[in-house]
């Protein structure tokens, strides 16, 4: 069939085919083998014009081995043949143990595609694709396959699922059938669906950046307010001595601030009992008793106004207010988590704000009132609901009972976040994303848990978006670069990944490409993904729904691998219009 090398290059070679010899098998994307006397090297089909055939050079045979990518090139008198079925197996994987199976070769009459399960899983990898071209499907067949596989048997595994349009439930609400073993557990944002359990985020495991998130801060002066709130709703949780002591010190040193503003006898009163409907305690409250000399006030009797615009007990009250104001607390911290409520929050927000002033500065006012806006909505919105919880855990029993419930090991855990909006839904993953960072890093054997986050529409969360800006960073461009070592791995699924973090994409070890053409999203491809040649995203854009091109270290070479079906599949498809619109029944009314 081949006659001789005409011309080698860096990247390909150019064949002379034998003028006397039919072609009776279609040349293109086959894979080759060039053969000297002291290498073998590994092409595949790129081009075919007249009677020479273009080969891009894919990798080296070392033993028993192929290793990807070429640094020798094949000699002008090597000689040059088809790879035979003895050698596929180099390139598209063996059937043992370390490796599973993804799919099969449309080009080698539906040979089994094997990847390495280590290299895949063990590193982050992203699957992008239009719309309708297999990629749902895609990540359902790969998951149902790892379940599959008795060698693997994944008992240990944890996939964490954000799915934004609720189709993966189909795809895996029978894992049981598999292995009894096997369990799925499913969360709704759906506040009516009998379907799953309602997700429920404990607030107090809420740190300032996730309440930034939630309460969209754009500005960096509404950042201490926040850590102020968050500081105040801790102390304002605990009850033992020193926190009680702690909290009328701050009271006192509130009422004493607001006492000494410019603002009217009638403005301070009201300010104050502000202060104390937000926090109050034994001794600052509005019917604790103040002992004067021969006879006792109630609180609130100390803000009677005289003719003069003052108040009328105004040294008892200074007097019985700085008592209570210890220099010994101001450096006080609280200790830990405790729990409390976003109402609690509300009453520690508006506590900060009166004591600290922040309202009655004009530089800080519409921040804060902004701040305190959002959260009073967020409050009697319908999404509260997915803060309440009716008892304290902390962050390691809150990720504990997501995969071990009822002494049943859950390996599957789908958080459905079709029912929130994208601010919402990009604050939900990133809570459950910086948690389980936290977990895992504090581990006391490194990667010994691992979790996979695997993010549904990842372009609508994982971005290059205004709060890396504000906050400092972005949990998900922190999880790309640190943690593969802790054993948090994500795995991105896009039709936009033009709009996707660059970080994040450029520490993808492994792609699994479906058909995408958008010019946007192609050059996108080409500049951020590692290891992509032009031959590479231009096939790309040929393939059938259902197949794609995977490449990575999960790979020996880039392959195209038909994959099959789903069973059962996720709820993707498109909407059956025809069958839909057809009104010719018996039973339909010509009105």
């Amino acid at each position: 069939m081949f006659d001789k090398i005409v011309y080698i290059s860096d990247q390909n070679a150019e064949i002379k085919l034998k003028e006397t010899e039919k072609l009776s098998v279609n040349l293109m994307n086959l894979h080759v083998i060039f053969e000297d006397q002291e290498k073998k090297i590994l092409g595949e089909v790129d081009d075919l014009k007249e009677n020479i055939v273009t080969v891009r050079f894919l990798g080296e045979f070392v033993g028993n081995r192929l290793l990807g990518g070429v640094i020798r090139k094949p000699s002008l008198d090597a000689s040059v043949r088809l790879i035979t079925p003895e050698e596929i197996p180099y390139i598209v994987g063996e059937n043992k143990d370390g490796n599973m199976l993804l799919g099969v070769s449309p080009f080698y009459n539906d040979h089994p595609i094997y990847m390495n399960v280590n290299a895949f899983f063990s590193n982050h990898f992203a699957i992008f694709g239009n719309s309708g071209s297999g990629k749902s499907c895609g990540i359902a067949r790969v998951i149902q396959n790892m379940f599959k596989d008795q060698r693997l048997f994944p008992f240990r595994s944890n996939l964490l699922l954000f799915d934004s349009s609720g189709e993966y439930y189909n795809a895996f609400k029978d894992l049981s059938s598999i292995n009894p073993n096997f369990h799925y557990k499913f969360y709704t944002t759906n506040l009516t669906d009998h379907i799953g359990e309602q997700l429920k985020i404990p607030v107090w495991l809420l740190d300032v950046t996730d309440l930034a998130l939630l309460l969209t801060a754009t500005e960096h002066a509404q950042l201490p307010i926040i850590e102020r709130m968050l500081k105040l709703a801790r102390i304002f949780a605990e009850d033992d001595t020193k926190a009680k002591n702690y909290k009328n010190h701050l009271i006192a040193k509130a009422i004493m601030t607001t006492l000494y503003t410019n603002q009217t006898a009638p403005n301070k009163r009201n300010d104050i009992f502000s202060i104390l409907a937000s926090c109050s305690t034994d001794e600052f409250n509005l019917e604790a008793p103040i002992q004067g000399i021969g006879y006792v006030r109630k609180f609130r009797e100390c803000f009677l106004v005289d003719s003069n615009g003052q108040f009328t007990e105004s040294v008892l009250l200074t007097e019985y207010v700085t008592s209570f104001i210890k220099d010994e607390y101001d450096n006080y911290e609280p200790q830990g988590n405790v729990y409390y409520t976003l109402k609690d929050l509300e009453k520690a927000l508006n506590f900060a704000l009166i004591s600290e002033g922040w309202l009655r500065n004009e530089n800080t006012y519409a921040n804060a009132v902004t701040l305190k806006v959002k959260l009073h909505t967020l409050i009697t919105s319908t999404n509260a609901k997915f803060f309440e919880m009716d008892h304290f855990m902390t962050a390691e029993q809150y990720i504990s009972s997501l995969i071990v419930q009822d002494n049943q090991k859950y390996q599957i855990i789908n958080i459905n976040l079709d029912d929130v909006d994208d601010d919402l839904a990009k604050t939900i993953t990133k809570v459950f994303t910086r948690l389980l960072f936290e977990f895992t890093k504090g581990l006391k054997n490194r990667a010994s848990i691992p979790f996979h986050i695997i993010i549904e529409e990842a372009h609508r969360y994982i971005q290059n978006d205004r709060d890396r800006y504000l906050l400092g960073y972005n949990i998900f461009d922190r999880v790309a670069k640190e943690g593969r070592k802790y054993g948090l791995l994500l795995g991105l699924i896009s039709q936009r990944p033009v709009e996707l973090s660059d970080t994040v994409i450029s520490q993808c070890s492994n792609f699994l490409i479906f058909k995408i053409n958008h010019p946007m999203d192609v050059d996108y491809i080409k500049k951020m993904v590692p290891n992509i040649s032009e031959e590479i995203v231009e096939k790309q854009k040929s393939l059938q729904s259902g197949t794609c091109l995977a490449f990575g270290g999960a790979f020996q070479i880039p392959l195209i691998v038909k994959m099959e079906m789903p069973s059962p599949a996720p709820s993707s498809g498109n909407c059956n219009v025809a069958t839909t619109w057809n009104g010719n029944t018996k039973s339909t009314n010509a009105s």
